[in-house]
């Protein structure tokens, strides 16, 4: 075997789409960890966390503020999340009160600028996507029979 040949194995390797990584099979394995950070990243929270730092750094009350409706407990255990994964620096300043601030690490950065090409999709399309839930929902109605018809169906049944 040449010697070239695993390093340009490897490189290809590297290069791998996600099409081609889920051909494989390893990221439909249960025991595959790219879950956990899939389910890190991809969460509610994860996401708007995610997007929120790409902004700078953050306090945790600056944060809570900003991501709207996250509770405390959710947004302390997302980025203890994200943290633990390497996408979030937490520095902890040795003051009264406490003073803690979040940021993105390199790594963080790149998933943040992938999570936010998904969030600009999804904004720039919500009214496609909310068209299609009221169609949806004008469909259900219209394919629902009228309640006094539905009634007398029940009351004919019983006869």
């Amino acid at each position: 075997m040449p010697e070239h040949a695993l390093p340009i194995a490897a490189e290809a390797h590297a290069s791998e789409g996600i099409a081609e990584k889920l051909q494989r099979g390893q990221l439909f394995s249960p025991d595959c960890p790219s879950r956990a950070v899939l389910q890190h990243v991809t969460s509610r929270w994860g996401v708007l966390v995610l997007v929120a730092l790409l902004a700078g750094t953050h306090r945790f009350s600056d944060l809570r503020r900003k991501v709207g409706g996250v509770s405390e407990k959710m947004l302390a255990q997302t980025l203890h999340w994200l943290e633990s994964d390497g996408f979030v620096l937490r520095v902890s300043h040795p003051v009264v009160p406490p003073h803690v601030e979040y940021s993105l690490t390199p790594m963080g950065t790149e998933v943040a600028r992938q999570v936010e090409g998904l969030v600009d999709w999804i904004e720039g399309n919500l009214h496609r996507i909310m068209d299609k839930h009221r169609a949806d929902a004008t469909g259900a109605i219209a394919a629902a029979p009228p309640a006094d018809l539905a009634a007398g169906w029940v009351f004919s049944a019983a006869l």
